[in-house]
């Protein structure tokens, strides 16, 4: 075991793990952020997303050796005042009733507020090519309408 300090959602976390444990467990185990999903465990289905330094990565194949001092943000981290201002996107994911069984969608959104970071102006292509997340139940054109949505509000 070693210790790891993980930024966090803007909060400093000293986590005692080997230094090849998954940021995933690191973040669900240690500490005790859940939203973060486990999917498949092999880097497939985006189930994990979460932002490191902006960018959108699968936190099941990244080792926490790999994290120490950049900034990770997950799905409870997005918007720090979930009541008053929900990030964009959870507002057009609520609007555009994204959402079928929900499990994929913490990956989603994260996956599509990086997306919205970086092109404010995404095309159907540009969508499809940042939204390489897996859906199960499909809902796939309801996300392309709830990214659309949130550009819209990012924008303004």
């Amino acid at each position: 075991m070693s210790r790891v300090i993980l930024t966090v959602n803007g909060k400093r976390h000293t986590v005692d793990v080997e230094p090849d444990t998954p940021l995933l467990w690191a973040i669900r185990e240690s500490i005790g952020l859940t939203g973060t999903k486990f999917g498949c465990g092999i880097g497939q289905c985006g189930a994990c997303t979460v932002h490191l330094d902006g960018a959108a990565v699968r936190s099941c194949q990244l080792p926490v050796s790999l994290v120490a001092g950049k900034s990770i943000t997950t799905i409870e981290g997005l918007s720090p005042d979930q009541t008053a201002a929900a990030h964009p996107v959870q507002k057009a994911w609520i609007e555009e009733d994204v959402p079928q069984c929900g499990y994929c969608q913490s990956g989603q959104i994260m996956a599509a507020a990086a997306l919205l970071a970086k092109n404010p102006h995404p095309s159907d292509a540009d969508i499809d090519a940042a939204m390489t997340n897996i859906c199960r139940c499909g809902t796939y054109n309801r996300i392309r309408r709830g990214i659309k949505r949130a550009a819209k509000e990012v924008r303004s």
